[in-house]
């Protein structure tokens, strides 16, 4: 646990449970007049905020930089792109969508912001605002920060966290106090913006109890008893981990998902269904600019507030942590397979959906007569798929599968948002002990439930709104955090295809005679951990320190660090104004080959691990092994990237550092703490 993130994040949220218990109905008047003043007067910060994301998303994985991986250049993707799929789904929106995809273009069709309602234009206004409320903008946001945190944390080995971001613009000063504020954002808005879902999701729970048991009332006592059960399901699964609780989960809410929406094209007006979805569609896509500026300047209308800040804010909110969550299962990607496969994919997916709920809840309005759902609709939200399914056959059984995916996703939601607020708590660390996820996990459920008794939506929405705004901003410092980063790795790559040197850089310019069985021996190793640490420590450190020694006699300024703990020996050089010339070299775990040592029995319940000294540069990891290497190799190796280095300040000499002046005082101010 990191204690200056962690006791800050903590103190808050427990003041405003506090504060709230003591007082709800006082809570639920400043909750109602918050939201009126942010979306009064910072509407058109969110929306053009969202505007930029999507320009800054799709703009990157177009360009050459869209080629870039997501880690190493040798790095694979760890999960298939179904399971991939399911979980950044599952993460991002699945238990929105169960409860807007009936709700929402219902109540636009009663009630549009523009025009006469319960029209012909009424409904293609309605699918169209649904569209654009759950379509490319809601990924662009999410896809932003999963982005920036991959790409810094994967390819330049920073840790995994929202500080990370920040480092091409303040540097090594992200994990000082500026560090610590971000990452303290960052939790509190994860937090609220999961409380908002969790809380819209026992409403829905509650209502389909309601409607299977009528004996069970609709009311915040039933949606607190569920919030604490769930949550007590979600402990379980994320004391169980990313791969053996939430990856499963995910896939089954998809599978479920999939099912529920195959059975009501089947059943509903099919060829209505098709027919709306290609329309819609193009609207869509012709009115995307026109929509994204939209803030009905012209008009004394909520509506903007009620909805489409709402529903962005709440997405800014969830950002860090289905972004952080996006992250961690997308090493090994490109950028473009990243920004195509999280954006692309899931909008035409919503799309679907809300063709086939939406587009079959008004078929039945308009077609079939059933005007009774508008009432039913504007009095509960939380029934609306639930009257639909009434329509529809096999009533009693479809109903019941849906309160079950409701839950589902709501653990799924709970466990991957606990797992990422513990991270985010803990400095990037991968693994934290069982009990920090758990109090995560825990805390999320009374987070949703103090809301709910506090005002119910209205609170909720505040908390995601206001929890958005400073996010908000953090977001775009990232973007261009990335931009700078992605300028640099590009005048790198740039220069060395023109610097053309006749060396083999992986064998350290060794091609003597015997050499080859040497690098064989090398390559069919799988070490482990004490034997490569030992050799970053007694044979890479030394070499570095030889180098450092020489250079400091020729006038330049050098620094070597062994970090024990990590496993890591750092080379840097440093001239003012200048770049600053980095070679790391770090201990990494990799899961044993199943070709390696076969006649060993493996214990999958048990991975073993193997590992490597890797090459890390400024521009992040360089995907070679420098374990065996002798002392010349190593020194070698560093001489040879030392000279790319200065052919690429020639180059480019128009880039300039993170402010070395500030991070070094950082450093000593840390040093001193």
């Amino acid at each position: 646990m990191l204690i200056p993130v962690f006791i800050p994040a903590v103190a808050v949220i427990l003041l405003m449970v506090i504060g709230t218990i003591s007082n709800p109905t006082l809570a639920g008047q400043v909750f109602s007049d918050t939201l009126s003043y942010v979306t009064q007067s910072f509407g058109w910060f969110y929306m053009l905020s969202v505007a930029i994301f999507l320009f800054f998303i799709v703009t990157v994985a177009l360009t050459k930089w869209g080629e870039i991986k997501l880690g190493p250049d040798h790095a694979e993707p760890e999960y298939s792109f179904p399971a991939w799929f399911a979980m950044l789904f599952s993460a991002g929106y699945g238990i929105a969508l169960l409860f807007f995809g009936v709700a929402e273009p219902v109540l636009h069709y009663a009630s549009p912001p523009d025009g006469p309602a319960m029209t012909v234009n009424a409904a293609r206004q309605a699918m169209q605002i649904a569209f654009f409320h759950w379509g490319f903008h809601i990924w662009a946001i999410y896809g932003l920060v999963g982005l920036t945190l991959a790409y810094f944390a994967f390819r330049h080995g920073l840790p995994l966290s929202m500080r990370s971001t920040l480092y091409p613009l303040i540097g090594e000063k992200i994990h000082g106090p500026i560090g610590h504020t971000v990452d303290i954002f960052a939790i509190l808005g994860t937090l609220f913006g999961i409380a908002t879902t969790l809380g819209l999701s026992v409403a829905q729970i509650n209502a389909g109890l309601n409607y299977l048991w009528p004996s069970i009332p609709v009311n915040t006592t039933v949606q607190i008893i569920a919030i604490v059960v769930i949550t007590a399901l979600a402990i379980f699964s994320v004391v169980a981990g990313m791969d053996k609780g939430v990856k499963r989960l995910s896939i089954l809410n998809m599978v479920l998902a999939i099912s529920l929406m195959l059975f009501v094209f089947a059943v509903g007006p099919t060829i209505f269904i098709l027919n709306t979805f290609m329309q819609n569609t193009g609207s869509y896509l012709s009115n995307i600019v026109e929509r994204t500026f939209n803030l009905q300047a012209y008009t004394a209308s909520d509506w903007i507030g009620n909805w489409t800040l709402f529903i962005f804010g709440w997405t800014i909110a969830w950002a860090p942590f289905v972004g952080l969550f996006v992250a961690k299962i997308s090493r090994g990607r490109t950028i473009r397979q990243f920004v195509v496969g999280v954006m692309v994919v899931p909008t035409i997916f919503t799309f679907l959906w809300f063709s086939v709920f939406g587009d079959t809840a008004l078929h039945l309005i308009m077609v079939e007569g059933y005007t009774q759902l508008i009432e039913e609709v504007q009095n509960d939200q939380a029934i609306a798929l639930f009257k639909l399914l009434e329509q529809l056959p096999l009533t009693s059984i479809v109903s019941f599968i849906t309160v079950f995916l409701i839950v589902t996703f709501f653990v799924t939601s709970s466990d991957s948002g606990s797992l990422v607020i513990d991270s985010l708590a803990s400095g990037g660390v991968a693994h934290t002990p069982a009990w920090q996820r758990v109090f995560w996990a825990s805390m999320e459920g009374l987070v949703a439930a103090v809301l709910l008794l506090a005002g119910g939506l209205s609170a909720l929405q505040t908390a995601s709104i206001v929890s958005a705004l400073p996010f908000a901003i953090i977001m775009l410092i990232a973007a261009v955090g990335m931009w700078r980063a992605l300028v640099i790795e590009s005048h790198h790559s740039q220069s060395l295809e023109q610097h053309v040197q006749s060396r083999s850089r992986q064998s350290g310019g060794k091609t003597g005679p015997g050499y080859w069985k040497k690098r064989l021996a090398n390559i069919v190793d799988f070490p482990g951990r004490e034997e490569v640490s030992a050799f970053i420590q007694k044979t890479v450190y030394p070499s570095m320190q030889k180098v450092e020694q020489e250079l400091e006699q020729q006038g330049w300024v050098a620094e070597v660090i062994y970090d024990e703990e990590q496993g890591r020996a750092k080379f840097e050089v440093y001239q003012e104004g200048k770049l600053e010339f980095l070679y790391e070299v770090r201990l990494r775990g990799y899961l044993l080959p199943d070709f390696a040592f076969p006649e060993t029995d493996h214990d999958p319940e048990d991975p073993e691990h193997y590992y490597r000294a890797e090459v890390f540069l400024r521009r992040g990891g360089r995907a070679y092994d420098v374990y065996g290497y002798e002392q010349q190799d190593i020194i070698s190796d560093i001489l040879d990237q030392f000279e790319n280095y200065l052919h690429f300040l020639h180059v480019s000499p128009g880039i300039l550092p993170w402010n070395m002046e500030e991070e070094e005082n950082n450093e000593q101010q840390q040093a001193k703490e």
